[in-house]
C-alpha cells in the first residue's frame, strides 16, 4: 500500500509518499513548493486572491506528483494560517475545485495528538512519559501522555510568523523591549499547559517542528545531511545564548548562521524567544529534536486505524470553529 501526504504550512506545500507496508510508513517521494503565506497574511488575516491561486497550483503539482509514484489520493491538511483566515472556506473550495484534492483544516489539538503520535513512534515506548512541543508557523502545539496518543494536548495561538508580524513588524532587529514584551504574551499564554507538564514530570521531551530543527542546528546538533538516525539535543541554556545572537542581526544575516534558511531567518528569533519560554515554564532543560511529526502521524494513523479515521476526522474538522487562544483537550486512547 502507498500513501501520500500533503501539508499545506506557513512557509511551504510538501509531499510525502510512503509505501506502508509492516505497518511503517517508509518514504519513497518528497517534495515541496515554497509559497510562503505568512509573510502575505497578517495572523488572522484573509489570504489573498494570488497566494490561494498559487496554493491551488502547489497542490495541484503535489497531486501530480502522488499519482506519479502510484500513490492514493493524497490525505491534505492546511495548519494555521488556512485554519484562521477568514476566507477558509473559500479557499478550501477553490482547491477543491481547482484540483480534486480535498484539502481540510485539523483543529489544533488534533495537530498536536497526530505530532505526538508520531514523535511517540520514533522514540519507542522506551521513553516514558512524553511530552512534546511542536512551533509552527501559526500555533504552538503541546501535549503529553504515556500511551499511543497523549492524555492531553493544547494549541496556543504562539507560531513563529505570528509572533513576528505582531511583534517584531517594522523593527529589524527589534529592540530589547520588544523582545520583552514578546516573552510576556508567551509566559502568559503558556502558564497553565506548562503547569501541568511540570505536575506531570515526563521523563522524555520532545521537539518537532522546521523551526526547532533549524534551532538544534543554530545550537550544535548535526545537520541534517548526516540523516535522522542521529541524536540531536537542544539544551535551554545554548537556546538562551542563540537567542542573544538572533537578537543582535537583522533577518538578512541571521540566514548565515548555521541551519537558520533565509525563508525562516525572520521569524527564527521569535521561534526561540517561545522555545527557551516553553522549555524553561515546564522545567526541561534538554529536549531530542525528532525527525518524524504531523506528516508521520497522519500516515501511522492511516496505517493503524485505517482509511474511515480520516474521513471522520475531515468531516468533522469543517464543523468546528477556529479554536479559541487557549484550549485542552483530553484525548482519548
Amino acid at each position: 500500500m502507498r500513501i501520500s501526504v500533503v501539508d499545506v504550512g506557513s512557509n511551504t506545500v510538501r509531499l510525502v509518499v510512503a509505501d506502508a507496508e509492516g505497518g511503517v510508513p517508509l518514504p519513497v517521494h518528497t517534495a515541496k513548493w515554497r509559497l510562503r503565506l505568512s509573510e502575505q497574511v497578517k495572523p488572522g488575516g484573509r489570504i489573498p486572491d494570488e497566494a490561494v491561486e498559487r496554493l491551488a497550483d502547489a497542490v495541484a503539482g503535489a497531486a501530480r506528483s502522488a499519482a506519479r509514484w502510484h500513490a492514493a489520493g493524497p490525505l491534505a491538511f492546511a495548519t494555521a494560517v488556512v485554519r484562521a483566515a477568514p476566507n477558509r472556506e473559500e479557499v478550501l473550495r477553490t482547491v477543491r475545485e481547482r484540483t480534486g484534492v480535498e484539502l481540510c483544516t485539523l483543529p489544533g489539538e488534533v495537530e498536536a495528538e497526530l505530532t505526538f503520535l508520531g514523535a511517540r513512534r520514533w522514540m519507542g515506548w522506551r521513553s516514558g512519559p512524553l511530552a512534546l512541543l511542536d512551533i509552527g508557523g501559526g500555533s504552538l502545539e503541546v501535549a503529553f501522555g504515556r500511551g499511543r496518543l497523549p492524555d492531553f494536548a493544547a494549541s496556543l495561538p504562539l507560531g513563529a510568523a505570528r509572533l513576528t508580524h505582531e511583534f517584531f513588524a517594522g523593527q529589524d532587529p527589534p529592540s530589547p523591549e520588544l523582545i520583552r514584551g514578546l516573552r510576556r504574551k508567551v509566559r502568559h499564554q503558556l502558564r497553565d499547559v506548562a503547569a501541568r507538564i511540570r505536575w506531570e514530570g515526563p521523563r522524555t521531551a520532545v521537539v518537532t517542528s522546521r523551526t526547532f530543527q533549524q534551532l538544534g542546528r543554530l545550537c550544535g546538533a548535526a545537520p541534517g545531511r548526516h540523516g535522522p538516525f542521529v541524536d540531536r539535543q537542544l539544551h535551554r541554556s545554548e537556546l538562551r545564548r542563540a537567542i542573544t545572537r538572533l537578537a543582535e542581526l537583522p533577518a538578512a544575516e541571521r540566514s548565515r548562521l548555521p541551519g537558520i534558511s533565509a525563508p525562516r531567518a525572520a521569524q527564527s528569533l521569535a521561534g526561540a524567544v517561545v522555545g527557551h519560554t516553553a522549555m524553561k515554564l515546564t522545567g526541561l532543560r534538554t529536549v531530542t529534536v525528532c525527525p518524524w511529526a504531523i506528516r508521520e502521524g497522519i500516515l501511522l494513523r492511516h496505517i493503524e486505524d485505517g482509511p474511515s479515521w480520516w474521513a471522520e476526522v475531515s468531516r468533522s474538522a469543517e464543523e468546528t470553529p477556529e479554536p479559541v487562544p487557549l484550549r485542552i483537550a483530553t484525548v482519548q486512547n
